[in-house]
């Protein structure tokens, strides 16, 4: 009966369905010069433009069922009409839509690059669902706006499709995210340089709907301060806090520090998710750092196969400046530029107070990332040596090319007596590399005594032995994202079979259970040898 109640809440259809009247972002500063480009806009957060719709045989890609029935309320028929591939496209803007432009600035490569801002995306409305929150609906690849810069705000469905399926896959991962509803695609063409290299292609335009309480950044803030807009600054920082941290109160005189906290300390967290699940961001600017402590943005993102803490997942980066294990610098180095745009808001002592939990946030995403990888090998709680045991793991699965996912998954399905068995270990493909390195032997004893220490407060070392396992099993995933198998999908949807793109959308969804047409397909199995030669760029 409660299910049926539930399902009488969702709407059928876009009479039934429609954005909140009075969005809040209509409360900020908007600039009204409609579909005006302008390189330089002043005092405003949005601009209001209208998304160019896709044209020519627009079609559907992919929908995420939990994310449009449990965020936005609709019934699950509602997304096979054409109205709702209309909606996706910009072409069907429901009752109370307000198309806007975010404007922000950030730091790229460690750089000031001054105003940036939504180039092909547009906030279209906002809803609030039958659990009363309120949610943003954003359209990516609708066109221009004024915040464009050299290209010609298309997203290709490559793109669209990578964002899709990680957002979605983080979000049951547990990694906070940004959400994505769907993919339209059509036969509209542009033209893209994937690598750089000076030979464009032409690909098929699409749109992807992301979903989020708010796609504000660090470059929110940034590029407010920097260009000395200070009204306006503190006008959207307070906006932040009432909408977004509830807990800090207006009349605080100490809320923009304790905001600057809630966010620096929220990121970090983030920052430790990350790395719990393999996840290199590959490109980390401030403006794509959310003020939520959201994963936003993913381009040139990937989900490690052979642990290695100088994966870069972009090839743009020829530096290396966000390599996997550079992401805790990289972001407490944002977090320092978020510091500096708040500021002007501080008064001198309040500055002071900034600058010494600025001191903290180095050893408290250290921490944070320790206490992630003793939840990956099934340790309740911090005891000496404990990093060295992790670090030690690491770095024999570096030296030996063994698997990030494959490997924690497999050390949660085998009892540690078993783990020096050939027997048990053939059947383990990434713990069998892991076994071969000098080191295992030692490393083991060191693991199965710190697992005693563990179990001398269980009632038996039989129970202690379950709830290893099964909290192992509910921190290391049997499936992620993999560069490889979003690669097979995408080439695919190419060609318009988007049966792979919806299988791995669905795979997704239970990241941590085993499933057996996951496996037919060969998953969780080591990737092919071509898998460990593709590239992604800022292009993705």
């Amino acid at each position: 009966m409660k299910m049926e109640g539930e399902s009488a809440l969702l709407k059928k259809n876009f009479i039934e369905w429609r954005f909140s009247q009075y969005p809040k972002y209509i409360l900020l500063p908007i600039d009204e010069n409609h579909d005006q480009i302008r390189s330089n806009i002043k005092n405003v957060i949005y601009s209001e433009v209208t998304p160019r719709p896709l044209e020519r045989n627009v079609r559907l890609v992919c929908a995420s069922e939990a994310a449009l029935t449990n965020i936005l309320d609709m019934n699950p028929d509602m997304m096979l009409s054409s109205d709702f591939v209309e909606f996706i496209a910009g072409r069907k803007l429901p009752y109370g839509a307000l198309p806007v432009a975010h404007r922000y600035g950030g730091h790229q490569y460690g750089l000031w690059v001054g105003q940036l801002g939504d180039g092909r995306a547009h906030i279209i409305g906002e809803y609030v669902n039958k659990l009363g929150q309120r949610w943003q609906i954003q359209l990516k690849g609708s066109g221009q706006t004024p915040y464009s810069r050299t290209h010609d705000g298309r997203s290709v469905l490559r793109a669209c499709i990578r964002e899709m399926i990680a957002s979605e896959a983080c979000y049951h991962l547990g990694v906070p995210t940004t959400r994505a509803g769907a993919v339209v695609v059509s036969d509209e063409m542009v033209v893209r340089d994937v690598y750089y290299t000076g030979t464009p292609r032409r690909e098929k335009a699409a749109v992807l709907l992301r979903l989020a309480p708010s796609f504000f950044r660090f470059g929110s803030l940034e590029v407010l301060s920097r260009s000395g807009e200070l009204a306006v600054l503190k006008q959207l920082a307070d906006f932040v806090i009432k909408e977004y941290y509830p807990d800090i109160h207006l009349t605080d005189e100490n809320r923009f520090i304790r905001l600057f906290s809630e966010i620096a300390h929220r990121t970090l967290d983030l920052v430790a998710k990350w790395h719990g699940v393999g996840f290199t961001h590959g490109l980390l600017n401030t403006d794509n750092m959310s003020l939520l402590g959201l994963t936003l943005d993913y381009g040139p993102f990937g989900f490690l196969d052979s642990y290695d803490g100088g994966f870069v997942a972009n090839c743009c980066d020829g530096e290396g400046r966000y390599a996997l294990a550079k992401q805790p610098d990289v972001v407490v180095w944002n977090i320092g530029q978020l510091a500096s745009a708040l500021k002007p808001l501080l008064s001198a002592s309040q500055q002071v107070h900034m600058s010494h939990i600025l001191k903290t946030l180095d050893t408290y995403c250290k921490n944070k990332i320790l206490e992630t990888f003793l939840m990956k090998i099934g340790l309740k709680e911090e005891r000496w040596g404990d990093e060295q045991l992790v670090e030690k793991l690491l770095d024999m699965m570096q030296q030996t090319g063994a698997d990030f996912t494959a490997t924690f998954r497999q050390l949660a399905e085998l009892e540690p007596s078993e783990m020096v068995s050939e027997a048990k270990l053939a059947e383990k493909w990434s713990l069998k590399r892991l076994a071969s390195h000098a080191s295992w032997g030692c490393w083991l004893d060191q693991y199965r005594e710190r697992l005693d220490k563990e179990a001398v407060d269980a009632s038996s070392v039989g129970v202690f032995e379950d709830e290893r396992r099964r909290r192992m099993l509910g921190a290391n995933p049997a499936y992620v994202p993999r560069s490889w198998l979003l690669h097979e999908a995408i080439l695919d949807a190419e060609r318009d079979d988007f049966g792979k793109v919806r299988f791995l959308l669905e795979v997704m969804r239970h990241p941590y259970d085993i499933q057996p047409e996951a496996e037919k397909r060969g998953f969780s199995a080591q990737p092919p040898q071509w898998a460990y030669e593709l590239k992604i760029s800022c292009s993705t």
